[in-house]
């Protein structure tokens, strides 16, 4: 299968094919870290953690001006510093 490099903005990109990403068990938007082999670009996608940045976003909550917000503070929260994320 071919593609063709394209002028993007600044930049210079090229258009992945649906069956290709398919093959990769990808889809538009998954991060890829890209590399360069002899002469080849290798892509290969990013691995994340499962429930990355909840923890911080959580902690967030208590932070929040508002009155929906601050009713959260009130509930229990015995045991929760020994959860892990």
């Amino acid at each position: 299968m071919r593609t063709a490099l394209r002028k993007m903005g600044n930049s210079t990109g090229m258009i992945v094919p649906k069956a290709i990403l398919g093959q990769l068990g990808v889809a538009s938007g998954t991060a890829m870290e890209l590399s360069v082999e002899g002469n080849r670009i290798v892509a290969t996608p990013v691995e994340t953690t499962r429930r990355a940045g909840w923890a911080d976003a959580a902690a967030t909550i208590g932070d929040a001006p508002d009155r929906e917000a601050a009713e959260w503070l009130d509930v229990g929260l015995e045991g929760d510093r020994d959860l892990e994320w």
